[in-house]
């Protein structure tokens, strides 16, 4: 197991469970997978791994801001998805990004289809529902780490 993978793991599980709970990420799981992920690439290929986490964090950081910005997502998931994006560097932050879209339609879908399930069957019309995206971010992230590490 790679140390991408590692950290990206405790942090996740973290994360999703905070999310899930409380409905928001504590900043210090995005910062600490920042630090991480800016030193172990540091350490790894020195000023251009530096560089190459660096613009990973960005980018990161970039990919959810318009959802962010039309208010579908919160603050916690973007610093989130930036701290993983220290972790993947630029490497494989776009599959991160794809399977993270994936992973939340399917979580949206299993949300809106448990709710019409309660619908039907008497509950009162609940209040509009808020779907945790922390889950989403960390498998996306877990399946593009485990991806770019299969051989072949």
């Amino acid at each position: 197991m790679s140390w991408e993978l590692a950290i990206a793991l405790v942090i996740g599980v973290a994360a999703a469970i905070e999310d899930i709970q409380r409905r928001t990420i504590s900043n210090w799981l995005p910062l600490a997978s920042l630090i991480c992920g800016l030193g172990g690439h540091f350490l790894e290929k020195g000023w251009k791994g530096l560089m190459l986490s660096a613009l990973g964090a960005a980018g990161g950081f970039s990919v959810f801001l318009v959802f962010y910005v039309l208010g579908g997502m919160g603050g916690g998931d973007i610093k989130l998805m930036a701290g993983f994006g220290a972790l993947l560097s630029t490497q494989h932050l776009l599959e991160a990004a794809f399977w993270t879209a994936i992973s939340g339609g399917l979580l949206a879908a299993a949300v809106m289809g448990f709710s019409a399930l309660r619908r039907r069957g008497g509950a009162q019309q609940p209040a509009p529902v808020t779907i945790p995206y922390a889950p989403a971010i960390a498998t996306g992230v877990w399946l593009a780490l485990l991806a770019g590490a299969s051989p072949g």
